[in-house]
């Protein structure tokens, strides 16, 4: 195999057909594992390596390359797993004899609890987003489904925007998601969030829908699909205005694992709602309950 560029080129373009059609990748995951590829690519041209000849101490150098210039350890994992995933798939295809990034680790990230509202500071969101929308105003309307649907199903809020009519099961209140993978999973949801359903769709959506609305459950001013920068948007305004700490759309999601969890609901039951891959990915909610518990004993308890 040749070691021009043009050949690198045509090589990195079949490794992103390979993430964004046969992996189902998204594409901000395609762009990030291909602008490290690139890099790493770069990297070893820079050095009289080839494509074809990178080894796992030119992976390692790499990393270390960046480390030194201060990059993240999020980053760096980031790259670990964009490493791995070409290696893997370059040896598959011919490119290389062996996979060289078969003993490269990522560095273990200091993961930081997330944001997550009280359950009551929950209610006073959604409390102040119900109160607007009982005027006729459409936008109002919609925005109190917005936070209903995230708080209530735990959704992300890509899988909300890309929400059709009849992904919502009525019958059952539940949601039909396609997430991360084009994985689909099912997501219920309750009372609250049914009556703001049928109060988008019977007075908010019919007085924003046009030629452009088509399917889509939720709408922007203009007709077309809401998109996540407007979801966005309603989620940091309504909190604001309920005096709650500010969190967006992934902020609800993580309050609405993290409830569900103090509730008493089983952590794999949590895993598969939220649509994670992991039990560990889920169990960082367990982490964020405890810390939730110490901070009530340290305040109420009269030997914390």
């Amino acid at each position: 195999m040749t070691d021009g560029h043009e050949a690198h080129s045509g090589l990195i373009d079949e490794f992103a057909a390979f993430l964004r059609y046969e992996k189902g990748h998204s594409e901000h995951t395609v762009r990030a594992y291909i602008g490290d590829v690139r890099g790493l690519v770069a990297y070893a041209g820079a050095r009289g390596i080839s494509v074809d000849d990178v080894d796992l101490a030119l992976l390692r150098s790499w990393l270390a390359d960046h480390t030194r210039r201060g990059a993240a350890r999020t980053t760096i994992a980031r790259q670990v797993s964009s490493a791995k995933a070409f290696c893997s798939w370059a040896s598959r295809e011919g490119v290389f004899d062996g996979d060289p990034s078969t003993r490269l680790q990522a560095p273990r990230s200091h993961r930081t609890l997330p944001t997550v509202l009280a359950p009551d500071q929950a209610a006073a969101t959604l409390a102040a987003v119900d109160a607007s929308s009982t005027t006729d105003d459409p936008i109002a309307i919609r925005d109190a489904v917005t936070l209903e649907l995230l708080y209530a199903s735990g959704i992300r809020v890509g899988e909300l925007c890309g929400l059709d009519i009849g992904d919502v099961d009525r019958d059952r209140r539940v949601l039909r998601v396609i997430g991360k993978g084009n994985k689909q999973r099912s997501a219920p949801y309750g009372e609250p969030a049914e009556r703001a359903i049928d109060r988008w769709l019977s007075d908010g959506r019919p007085a924003l829908a046009d030629a452009r609305s088509g399917d889509a459950l939720l709408l922007g001013v203009k007709g077309g699909r809401l998109n996540q920068r407007m979801a966005r948007t309603v989620v940091h305004r309504a909190v604001q205005q309920a005096g709650a700490p500010d969190v967006g759309p992934h902020g609800l999601r993580h309050s609405a694992a993290t409830h569900l969890l103090e509730g008493g609901a089983d952590l794999r039951v949590v895993q598969e709602l939220l649509g994670h891959s992991s039990l560990a990915t889920t169990q960082i909610y367990t982490h964020v309950s405890v810390e939730r518990l110490r901070a009530v004993h340290r305040q109420a308890h009269p030997r914390a």
